[in-house]
């Protein structure tokens, strides 16, 4: 891989977003624009028999055990009424879980900001030098000499 910064110049080399083609960005914005449009339109269209657009593949996985004989083991706790119960329920659980991950990273990004602040308030490097008083680890072993008195 090869560094962005010349060592030669001190000038950074330009890559693709960065660089001279400042048309990247908008042509990849609208691919993707395009890519979600059509994937609306195909997906939503209804299939052949009468069902929902979206219907994913736990159905007709299900379908597909039911038709082969399989027995269902396990008897759901709640059944919601409708689709659109279930797809409330499901939102709600996926906005908890992204509040929940929110909060997690937003924590841990403030906890790194007000040590790097605390830091620099009180120009104290990461990590404190020994002084020249303190003990070394073989003086505090080594009892010290008793003085010899003269009497």
């Amino acid at each position: 891989m090869s560094e962005p910064i010349s060592t030669r110049t001190g000038k950074q080399k330009s890559n693709f977003l960065t660089g001279d083609h400042k048309w990247a960005t908008p042509v990849l914005l609208v691919i993707l624009v395009a890519i979600f449009v059509v994937s609306l339109i195909l997906g939503g269209q209804k299939p052949a028999a009468d069902g929902e657009g979206f219907a994913g593949t736990d159905d007709a996985a299900a379908q597909a055990a039911e038709a082969a004989g399989a027995k269902q083991w396990i008897k759901p706790i709640f059944e919601p009424n409708s689709g659109e119960v279930e797809s409330g329920l499901f939102a709600l659980q996926a906005a908890l879980g992204a509040g929940i991950v929110g909060f997690a990273l937003g924590r841990m990004s403030g906890r790194k900001k007000g040590h790097d602040e605390a830091m620099a308030a009180s120009q104290l490097p990461d990590e404190m030098p020994v002084e020249a008083d303190a003990p070394t680890d073989q003086e505090a072993v080594e009892p010290a000499a008793e003085p010899v008195s003269r009497a």
